[in-house]
């Protein structure tokens, strides 16, 4: 039952939205002030009573769309373009939240990694009428340092949406040593936790780039040593995982040391849906679509036609 503010918040943006009254003829209505509109206007956003849904018919009907679909083999692919001045992680959230709400149904079990693209589209996942979906973390994500994963509240987003119970690897994505992550694994919960994201029908995830402001090289699980090889000889990572221009894995040993979904496995996921943009992600974006990483892609315009408009090797 709602409480006696959430029924006058429900009532406000009744009238305000479906009645199209201002909101002062809101007020009069109620017989309430106009800040009081205002703010049960905001309180019935915040509660989720009322959603707002904005179709850009560019995302699907772009031409870049049909040369991401040819040239990567992709099933489907979404392109954003951002107004002026819009932040390009809200464009790709939403975007990619809308795809996932598509692809979704019930039973569905739902691998997840972390980041900030991860976060943006955990935040614009609106509630959805499922039931039985299990979402799984696809990698470790606490962190040795300052800098968070958002692992966890990602994981509450994408749960909370689809009414999902939800399996967590409450570890470091990268270990000291090969012996410490093999003991590790071993472990019977864990090893479930593994199994579960290896075999999951959707995986969600991005790509990073491996400049030295990359969030994975920031979290305190390599020395200065690795990640300064890592800056000069990888173009980027997917789950953690890095590699090379042409597809190789970038650092072996590092790789060794790495608990969660690993690449081989994740291109035998039926469905794999690969949010990521930006300039400073474009060479890591196209090589893991040249590796046959996704099968549904959300990406912005300009980093779209920066990574077709490169020669192929």
């Amino acid at each position: 039952m709602l409480d006696e503010r959430d029924a006058q918040a429900v009532d406000a943006a009744k009238l305000y939205y479906a009645g199209g009254l201002s909101q002062a003829q809101v007020a009069e209505r109620l017989g309430i002030s106009r800040p009081t509109v205002s703010k049960l206007l905001s309180r019935a956003h915040e509660r989720g009573f009322v959603t707002i849904t904005l179709n850009d018919p560019r995302e699907r009907g772009d031409e870049l769309v049909q040369r991401l679909r040819q040239r990567f083999g992709l099933t489907d692919a979404r392109v954003v373009r951002p107004p002026a001045g819009a932040p390009l992680l809200n464009e790709l959230g939403g975007a990619g939240a809308g795809l996932i709400e598509e692809l979704v149904t019930d039973d569905t079990t739902l691998g997840v990694s972390w980041g900030t693209t991860m976060s943006a589209v955990a935040e614009h996942l609106r509630p959805q009428n499922r039931v039985g979906v299990k979402v799984v973390q696809l990698k470790g994500g606490h962190s040795h340092s300052e800098r968070s994963t958002k692992d966890m509240a990602t994981l509450a987003g994408f749960a909370r949406a689809f009414h999902a119970e939800t399996f967590m690897l409450p570890l470091p994505v990268i270990f000291d040593s090969v012996e410490a992550k093999e003991w590790v694994v071993r472990d019977r919960h864990i090893a479930h936790m593994l199994e579960l994201g290896a075999n999951v029908d959707v995986a969600v995830f991005t790509a990073g780039s491996a400049d030295p402001e990359s969030l994975v090289l920031n979290l305190g699980y390599l020395s200065e040593k690795e990640t300064a090889e890592l800056s000069a000889h990888a173009v980027g990572d997917v789950c953690s995982r890095f590699f090379t221009a042409d597809g190789s894995p970038a650092a072996p040993e590092v790789d060794a040391r790495t608990v969660g979904i690993t690449l081989s496995d994740l291109t035998k996921r039926p469905t794999r849906v690969l949010v990521a943009g930006g300039a400073r992600k474009a060479a890591a974006i196209r090589t893991a679509l040249d590796m046959g990483l996704a099968t549904h892609l959300v990406i912005d315009h300009d980093t779209a036609s920066r990574i077709l408009d490169e020669p192929d090797d």
